[in-house]
């Protein structure tokens, strides 16, 4: 199986939203509100369902499989704030 064989099951793991999800999360934002807006606009959720989804998908294996940059780069950010608590 070459690499665009791959991509392309990788993708079919995973459903749209959850794609745009972690597309959203490869991007900078600039400023204070900037993402939380691009939130409700592109993907019409509120963030705090955004932020719920976006946490059970760092635990999808399908999300490591299709994206592992930012997964991991999320799943190490995520372990950094629980060792502040």
């Amino acid at each position: 199986m070459d690499q665009e064989e791959r991509q392309e099951r990788e993708q079919e793991g995973l459903g749209r939203r959850e794609r745009d999800i972690l597309a959203l999360e490869r991007r900078g934002f600039s400023g204070p509100g900037v993402k939380e807006r691009a939130i409700r606009e592109e993907l019409g959720l509120a963030p705090v369902r955004y932020y719920q989804l976006l946490n059970a998908l760092l635990d999808d294996e399908r999300a490591l499989a299709f994206d592992p940059v930012t997964v991991n780069r999320l799943r190490r950010v995520r372990e950094a704030r629980r060792g502040e608590r």
